[in-house]
């Protein structure tokens, strides 16, 4: 009996579960060359022609041309990292695919998938427990240790050179951020920091700035640069003259009615900028157009105006000034207002807003780099970074990096598994093995023997020594915590767990039914089912080789 139609594929059992090991295992590899200070970057290159260079996961994984099912969901476990813990998604994904290597040894000994699956899931809770017990409480205070944890981040990322100053930066970013609950829980606020690029100058001219910056011109030149005790009114609707409708038709009989009708426009636009005056406000930032006879009528009232702010800027300037975003000039009033300081840096061709009431703790990130390309890895890497930083104040456990924590809960693991019964103990044990993957890539990316390495690391765990980890610059197996390699212990514990639920989702596929071509490029003979290696998203996943 025939239930699919004429262009479906169908592929069944072993082969599907081949099919989708082999396209969550290419992702992961995708991006392993990059993990750690020693990872090399990538270089992508979209259809439009715009170029990455970067050795963000999940700035790689975002950009690749992937038209994969299975292998898309591997690139979410990498937006749930970013998204939950702000780094540590090279990490995620890399553990992935190495869970999903260890499965196809498991599943071709005949063990069943669903016990694979019981098997990570128990490595997986007893994996964050221990976390929990190995980590660090920190003192959310301490300023030395937050800025190792920026720098951790930080290494092998467009800021390293800087690393120092830069991770002053964000721990000043986060302070200021900080507010601290009844409950005497640390709550950061990460809506109040912004980050804006310079291109031009090193990072190393890079600054926290207190407030807003805007990278706007006056529209008018008669208007004031720098206004003190500013009242500022933010719009989201144009300044400029109603538009009619697409087929309307003007009929001008003569010069009069032409000049009538500019007449009209003249006069809705001073009205606009009357209800501006009569709001009270002698700054306005427009998200949208102003027109040149309302920049006139405004530049004459002495009101300072900046048109097309973005709308994140915006919004942060909502925050900043306590101001109500205006979609309506005419319901605009004086309590619509925020206030602050506007000063004017012609040299940048910024604005500095400056807020001034109590309620205002917003901050600015300025970060300056040579060019386009090193300013946006620049922001990257502090993106991570501040997320990291904020992390760690909330959560005030950290672990020792370089690949010892993975190394101790490998060992601890093993022990584990001798108390688990039945085939669920050989997943725990792959699960300890796939772990270990970081060391390993660690020093292959550093180009130091990954074996011996392994070896060394086990060996000092054995020895008692739980925060033995690598350090790649000298190739020696130290303490890692004292040496300044820090991670916070929240972002570890999301790897693991995203890297297993994304395993286990991926091993429970039995079953591919495919509406369309399975792209099985590179296929034998023989139909779906004859060459599993060559199957699905692996010809799909187009845009892979010429990105890296």
């Amino acid at each position: 009996m025939v239930i699919l139609g004429d262009d479906a594929q169908r592929v069944k059992d072993r082969d599907a579960q081949s099919h989708n090991i082999a396209a969550a295992r290419a992702v992961s590899e995708a991006v392993r060359s990059t993990l750690g200070p020693k990872g090399m970057d990538k270089m992508l290159v979209s259809s439009m022609g715009d170029v990455t260079v970067t050795n963000d996961g999940v700035t790689i994984l975002q950009e690749m041309d992937i038209d994969n099912p299975t292998a898309e969901m591997i690139i979410e476990v990498a937006e749930t990292q970013e998204d939950e813990a702000g780094d540590g998604t090279t990490t995620a994904v890399a553990i992935a695919g190495e869970l999903l290597k260890k499965a196809e040894d498991l599943i071709e000994q005949d063990i069943h998938p669903t016990a694979v699956i019981r098997g990570f899931n128990m490595a997986s809770e007893q994996a964050r427990a221990e976390i929990d017990e190995i980590s660090t409480g920190v003192d959310t205070t301490d300023e030395e240790l937050l800025r190792k944890v920026a720098e951790t981040s930080m290494t092998g990322k467009g800021a390293e050179l800087n690393k120092e100053l830069l991770s002053q930066l964000i721990v000043d970013a986060v302070g200021a951020v900080t507010v601290e609950s009844d409950d005497g829980e640390n709550i950061v606020d990460l809506d109040y920091v912004n980050i804006e690029t310079q291109t031009g100058s090193s990072a190393g001219a890079s600054e926290l700035l207190d407030g807003a910056v805007i990278s706007k011109d006056p529209v008018h030149p008669d208007m004031p640069s720098d206004v003190e005790d500013a009242d500022i009114l933010l719009i989201d609707e144009p300044v400029e003259v109603d538009e009619a409708d697409v087929d309307t038709q003007l009929s001008v009989d003569s010069p009069d009615q032409l000049q009538q009708f500019l007449d009209k426009e003249e006069a809705q636009l001073k009205e606009k900028v009357e209800q501006i005056v009569d709001s009270g406000a002698n700054v306005v930032f427009c998200q949208k157009g102003i027109d040149d006879m309302a920049q006139h009528y405004l530049a004459k009232e002495g009101i300072l105006a900046a048109r097309r702010v973005k709308k994140s800027d915006i919004g942060f300037l909502k925050e900043l000034t306590g101001a109500r975003i205006v979609s309506n000039l005419d319901t605009a009033n004086e309590a619509d207002l925020g206030s602050a300081s506007i000063r004017r840096d012609d040299d940048d061709e910024l604005f500095y807003v400056e807020g001034d009431n109590e309620a205002s703790h917003g901050v600015t990130l300025l970060l300056r780099g040579s060019t386009e390309h090193v300013a946006d890895e620049l922001e990257r890497g502090l993106t991570d970074a501040l997320d990291v930083v904020s992390q760690t104040v909330a959560d005030g456990r950290v672990l020792a990096g370089g690949g010892a924590i993975e190394v101790e809960l490998a060992s601890r693991l093993r022990d584990y598994a001798d108390s688990v019964s039945g085939r669920e103990q050989l997943a725990v044990e792959a699960f300890a093995d796939s772990i270990e993957l970081i060391p390993r890539v660690l020093a292959e990316n550093a180009g130091i023997d990954p074996i011996d390495t392994l070896v060394d690391l086990r060996s000092a765990h054995e020895d008692g020594d739980a925060n033995a980890g690598l350090n790649v610059f000298g190739g020696d197996i130290e303490d890692t915590f004292e040496g300044g390699v820090v991670e916070p212990a929240h972002a570890k514990e999301q790897a693991l767990a995203s890297a297993s639920e994304a395993a286990n989702l991926v091993l429970k596929i039995d079953d591919i039914i495919s509406a369309g071509d399975l792209s099985t490029e590179g296929e034998e003979d023989g139909g779906p089912g004859g060459a599993p290696g060559g199957m699905g998203g692996m010809g799909g996943m187009g845009g892979m080789g010429g990105a890296m």
